[in-house]
């Protein structure tokens, strides 16, 4: 993550920053000993921090999932599976940067990973098409996991987008068959398949590598069948009203756990994982290793037919009442 843009803010994140700034310079104020001065600051930061992460409205969870130094896939793949080994091409047209696929192994356990890769820095954003897969992205997503299920391979996949690419070069090549594939497809999979939603989980581009046995989500990441910004645009043509769809379409953990969408939330450091990326990396492994190894002890049969009765199920709860 050597990419980071240290000046980047959020709007409610500036209390904050405006206090840990009067401890740096405090703090540079070497000859002097302000000691009780900088622990008194510091009590104050981290009331502040606890105030404002608890009672972040729908619009700032969506801010901060999008925030630029928020650890993205490839972040958590080199941290925690270092010796991944990446899969490239659909075998059809081109290979897609958009998505990484490949192998590892997670402690003594072997995987197969899939992640969408947003990128940082203009350059890699670009190339990554800013997160968007095309449908080569998404054939090769399947391509791997098909690889892992005949080899009997636990597959991880990592979501972060907005949705998928909507050009029209995609649409050409397929893009609504391409996930429409997987979504049939991963059905079928017959090794155990455990998605996180880490960043952005936008729509049928997020659900084109989320047809999991078990579907967990960070704490402060979205997950939504639209885009606040896109919602908008259809509903008031005016995406500028994307606060106002985040805070109807009730697109956080909390609800889609309550929904029956996710199975859990894995809790972030206060303020983000952003705020330390150490201790994200390690609640995510653990999370890993404890979903997988309790899904690998379930017949390749039942865990297909569990994951078929799962996706079944939701929408069933009861909407309205008398």
């Amino acid at each position: 993550m050597s990419e980071l843009q240290d000046n980047y803010t959020l709007e409610f994140e500036k209390p904050v920053k405006d206090l840990e700034d009067q401890i740096r310079e405090l703090e540079n104020k070497g000859q002097i000993d302000l000691s009780k001065e900088i622990k008194a600051l510091q009590k104050k930061v981290n009331v502040l921090i606890k105030d404002i992460y608890e009672n972040l409205s729908p619009w700032e969870k969506v801010q901060l999932s999008r925030h630029p130094n928020r650890p993205h896939s490839l972040d958590y793949i080199k941290a925690i599976a270092p010796d991944f080994h990446e899969v490239a091409g659909d075998r059809h047209f081109a290979n897609d940067p958009a998505v990484i696929a490949g192998f590892a192994h997670i402690g003594k356990q072997k995987v197969a990973i899939v992640g969408i890769q947003k990128g940082r820095k203009t350059k890699e954003k670009v190339l990554r098409n800013f997160g968007m897969p095309r449908p080569e992205g998404y054939r090769k997503a399947l391509r791997v996991m098909q690889m892992a299920s005949r080899f009997g391979v636990p597959i991880i996949s990592l979501v972060d987008t907005p949705g998928a690419y909507p050009g029209i070069g995609a649409e050409e090549r397929g893009q609504s068959s391409a996930i429409a594939e997987n979504l049939a497809e991963m059905f079928d999979i017959k090794s155990p398949i455990l998605s996180i939603v880490i960043g952005e989980g936008g729509s049928g581009g997020a659900l084109g590598i989320a047809i999991a046995d078990k579907v967990l989500m960070m704490e402060y990441s979205v997950y939504s069948v639209i885009s606040p910004e896109s919602c908008a645009s259809i509903l008031w043509a005016d995406p500028k009203k994307a606060e106002v769809a985040a805070n109807s379409l009730q697109i956080g953990p909390s609800k889609a756990l309550e929904l029956g969408v996710v199975d859990g939330i894995i809790v972030e450091p206060t303020g983000g994982a952003h705020k330390d990326t150490s201790k994200t990396f390690e609640f995510v492994a653990k999370a890993i290793e404890s979903e997988i190894k309790s899904l690998l002890k379930l017949d390749p049969n039942e865990l297909m037919e569990k994951r078929f009765d799962k996706f079944r199920q939701m929408g069933n709860q009861t909407i309205f009442s008398e």
